[in-house]
Protein backbone atom coordinates (compact mmCIF):
# COMPACT_ATOMS: atom_id res chain seq x y z
CA UNK A 1 0.00 0.00 0.00
CA UNK A 2 2.61 2.54 0.75
CA UNK A 3 3.76 1.74 -2.97
CA UNK A 4 0.61 3.01 -4.07
CA UNK A 5 0.90 6.20 -2.05
CA UNK A 6 4.57 7.04 -2.98
CA UNK A 7 3.00 6.43 -6.85
CA UNK A 8 0.38 9.16 -6.73
CA UNK A 9 2.32 11.20 -4.93
CA UNK A 10 5.12 11.24 -7.59
CA UNK A 11 2.56 11.59 -10.03
CA UNK A 12 0.98 14.59 -8.67
CA UNK A 13 4.64 16.10 -7.98
CA UNK A 14 5.10 15.30 -12.01
CA UNK A 15 1.95 16.66 -13.03
CA UNK A 16 2.18 20.20 -10.78
CA UNK A 17 5.82 20.49 -12.04
CA UNK A 18 5.05 19.98 -15.40
CA UNK A 19 1.85 22.55 -15.14
CA UNK A 20 4.03 25.43 -12.63
CA UNK A 21 7.05 25.12 -14.72
CA UNK A 22 5.88 25.90 -17.83
CA UNK A 23 3.48 28.67 -16.33
CA UNK A 24 6.93 30.52 -14.86
CA UNK A 25 8.25 30.13 -18.58
CA UNK A 26 5.27 31.61 -20.60
CA UNK A 27 5.37 34.47 -17.63
CA UNK A 28 9.22 34.59 -18.26
CA UNK A 29 8.58 35.09 -21.87
CA UNK A 30 5.62 37.89 -21.27
CA UNK A 31 8.22 39.38 -19.06
CA UNK A 32 10.78 39.81 -22.66
CA UNK A 33 8.27 41.41 -24.66
CA UNK A 34 8.89 44.10 -21.89
CA UNK A 35 12.28 44.37 -24.14
CA UNK A 36 10.94 46.06 -26.78
CA UNK A 37 12.54 49.41 -26.74
CA UNK A 38 9.89 50.49 -29.50
CA UNK A 39 7.08 50.30 -26.99
CA UNK A 40 8.73 50.77 -23.59
CA UNK A 41 11.80 53.11 -21.92
CA UNK A 42 13.83 51.80 -19.18
CA UNK A 43 16.88 52.15 -17.79
CA UNK A 44 20.23 49.78 -16.90
CA UNK A 45 19.86 50.19 -13.82
CA UNK A 46 15.80 48.96 -13.32
CA UNK A 47 16.76 45.80 -15.72
CA UNK A 48 19.58 44.75 -13.18
CA UNK A 49 17.22 45.37 -10.57
CA UNK A 50 14.45 43.28 -12.28
CA UNK A 51 17.06 40.09 -12.88
CA UNK A 52 18.53 40.20 -9.85
CA UNK A 53 15.33 39.81 -8.17
CA UNK A 54 14.60 36.78 -10.76
CA UNK A 55 17.93 35.30 -10.42
CA UNK A 56 17.12 35.39 -6.33
CA UNK A 57 14.09 34.10 -6.32
CA UNK A 58 15.26 31.29 -8.22
CA UNK A 59 18.43 30.48 -5.94
CA UNK A 60 15.83 30.13 -3.08
CA UNK A 61 13.46 27.70 -4.94
CA UNK A 62 16.19 25.58 -6.20
CA UNK A 63 17.65 25.13 -2.86
CA UNK A 64 14.56 23.69 -1.62
CA UNK A 65 15.41 20.81 -4.26
CA UNK A 66 18.80 19.98 -2.88
CA UNK A 67 18.95 16.99 -0.32
CA UNK A 68 22.89 17.01 0.78
CA UNK A 69 23.91 13.45 1.55
CA UNK A 70 24.88 13.61 5.23
CA UNK A 71 27.76 11.87 6.71
CA UNK A 72 26.89 9.35 8.73
CA UNK A 73 29.47 9.69 11.53
CA UNK A 74 29.67 12.99 13.24
CA UNK A 75 33.43 14.61 13.47
CA UNK A 76 34.60 17.85 14.59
Amino acid sequence: MSEKIGDNKRERFKKLAVYRTNEVLKRLKVLGNCGNRSAYDYSEDEIIKIFTEIDHSIKETKAKFHFPKRNKEFKL
